[in-house]
């Protein structure tokens, strides 16, 4: 199991677009990947999982990557959401 915190840079948030790119990019992967945000933790392969988190700009989240390829998701996710998730 890898984990790191990372901070939301969209000016809105997990809101729609940037929680579908999130998901796409986890479901390349094997590994289970999930992130915690306050006391919940979500799915970062299910849409509905992430927009739930209600994750706003400045947020912190830990993501949290479990399996054969976690070091591989856990940097390409980082990455994702370092460059803005498309935003």
């Amino acid at each position: 199991m890898v984990h790191q915190k990372a901070v939301i840079k969209n000016p809105t948030g997990l809101h729609l677009r940037p929680a579908g790119i999130l998901c796409k990019e986890a479901m390349q992967y094997k590994a289970r990947i999930t992130f915690t945000f306050r006391e919940s933790t979500a799915n970062a392969k299910s849409v509905l999982s992430v927009l739930g988190a209600c994750v706003k700009c400045g947020d912190e989240i830990e993501l949290i990557c479990e399996g054969e390829d976690e070091q591989e998701a856990l940097a390409s996710l980082l990455k994702a959401i370092e460059s803005g998730l498309g935003e």
